[in-house]
């Protein structure tokens, strides 16, 4: 189920059941999902405190990622 999402739902449905479960279950749902302990606690954060989605759809906020290579390189 887990490997079936998209990143944000998967941080939040994990936070969702460290929640459920209590205290002391990030270490074992770190082992079991394979996701970090810090994106387990940034998805229960955002279980406890909802803010609201992006408008556009977008995953991601704007400006995330590598930059195009065109702007990494230096000119010699």
């Amino acid at each position: 189920m887990v490997a079936a999402l998209d990143e944000r739902n998967r941080r939040r449905f994990v936070g969702l059941l460290a929640v459920a479960w209590g205290s002391g279950t990030i270490q074992p749902l770190s082992v079991i999902t394979g996701l970090s302990r810090k994106t387990i606690r940034q998805g229960r954060q955002e279980i406890e405190h909802p803010r609201s989605a992006p408008l556009d759809g977008r995953v991601r906020g704007r400006g995330g990622g590598r930059k195009a290579i065109e702007k990494n390189s230096r000119p010699f």
